[in-house]
């Protein structure tokens, strides 16, 4: 197949979701096409890879907190699958999670995470300053008090996505390293993509996963405004630590709240430590900041005072894709032949084996995935339509 040829599936987008969803859709042997000029380098090559349902349960999201519990449980299976689906090595992290309180406040906040946890039947463990530190000796001798989050684990994004190029690959889904400029419809209905080179790769059904960039600024801005997801961006800055690899280091995640501000840090086991996470309203600017850097280091440090010896490789700012209600958009939308797979905001790489497997499903079948349901794109379109009216 050529640069402008056909395929049953384009998939617009090769972060973690896009390139899972094109995983799993060339596996129930559709031909799938992969566009993205810089495939992995978008939010997914930022992201921390916490797989964090429960800790990152909100107050007012319980079915969003159901998807991501579905997806974390699929996660052992996905990457077994996948570790004998290709050569590059990908693991769950060990260790679990711990959220930790310095001072009264973030106690009773921590107060209210528990009675919320213990309302919704959710397996967390109550913790003293000592029970915190005794899980973990790095920690701040001004932890007063803690939640251990056994389940709650993750996993190195950048290497889950080259996993999943490579496992793609080898299904036969063919990486096209461009932009997509825009939608091709034909009669209604989405039959593919223009590039920026100009050519057209036609497909009978579009997946548009390109996280940010998949709102008014992405291939379907010239669509009418009730078709257009509902996405914008969300900045991030994360910055990346190295030390000594050993028994000494962190074995679980820590998040807790610092100046009043939340911050995580999460230990790969091999010396690496990722810091974050920066949630700024600031359009599509990705420039790292001396003041997010330092709030990162600073807030941080509070936790576990021990990073300040590690080496700082890398400070990296990356766009969340957002949507109104913090949800999901997974599945098809009210133009024929365009389906999407954005707005996961905090989640993607916890949502990326349910949101790939419903997908797969759908294009195979043509039947929506009830687990899915829930985050139809059609929950905003509709609303646009009444507005509009």
């Amino acid at each position: 197949m050529t640069a402008g040829g056909r395929a049953d599936v384009v998939v617009v987008g090769a972060g973690v979701i896009g390139a899972a969803v094109a995983w799993r859709t060339a596996q129930r042997g559709l031909s799938v096409v992969l566009v993205d000029p810089a495939p992995g380098c978008g939010a997914s090559y930022a992201a921390a890879g916490m797989l964090a349902p429960v800790a990152e349960a909100a107050y007012g999201e319980e079915t969003l907190l159901g998807l991501c519990l579905d997806s974390a449980a699929r996660y052992p299976a996905f990457l077994a699958e996948l570790r004998g689906a290709c050569d590059v090595p990908v693991a769950r992290t060990s260790g679990a999670t711990v959220v930790v309180a310095l001072d009264g406040d973030d106690l009773r906040a921590l107060d209210r995470l528990s009675d919320y946890h213990d309302e919704l039947g959710l397996p967390v463990r109550r913790l003293t300053g000592r029970d915190c530190r005794r899980l973990e000796p790095l920690l701040s001798p001004r932890v007063r008090g803690g939640l251990s989050v056994e389940g709650d684990h993750a996993v190195d994004p950048r290497a889950l996505v080259q996993a999943l190029l490579a496992a793609g690959a080898r299904r036969g889904v063919r990486l096209v390293r461009r932009s997509a400029s825009s939608l091709l419809v034909e009669s209604g209905s989405a039959r593919g993509v223009r590039l920026d080179t100009g050519e057209d790769l036609t497909a009978d059904v579009v997946v548009v996963a390109a996280g940010s960039w998949s709102g008014p600024t992405g291939p379907l801005g010239g669509l009418p405004a009730h078709l257009v997801p509902p996405v914008r961006p969300v900045k991030g800055q994360v910055l990346r630590l190295r030390g000594e690899p050993g028994p000494a280091g962190l074995t679980r995640t820590v998040r807790g709240w610092a100046h009043g501000a939340p911050v995580y840090v999460v230990p790969y086991g091999d010396g690496r430590v990722v810091l974050g996470a920066t949630s700024e309203e600031m359009g599509f600017n990705t420039d790292v900041t001396a003041g997010g850097a330092y709030e990162l280091l600073r807030d941080a440090l509070a936790l576990v005072p021990g990073l300040a010896e590690l080496e700082l490789v890398e400070a990296t700012a990356r766009l969340r894709p957002a949507t109104p209600d913090n949800a999901p958009l997974i599945g098809p939308t009210a133009m024929p032949g365009l389906v999407l797979a954005t707005g996961h905001y905090r989640n993607g790489v916890l949502l990326a084996p349910v949101t790939a497997d419903a997908l797969a499903g759908f294009l195979a079948t043509g039947v929506p995935a009830g687990e899915v349901s829930a985050f139809s794109p059609r929950r905003f379109s509709a609303t646009a339509q009444q507005v509009s009216r």
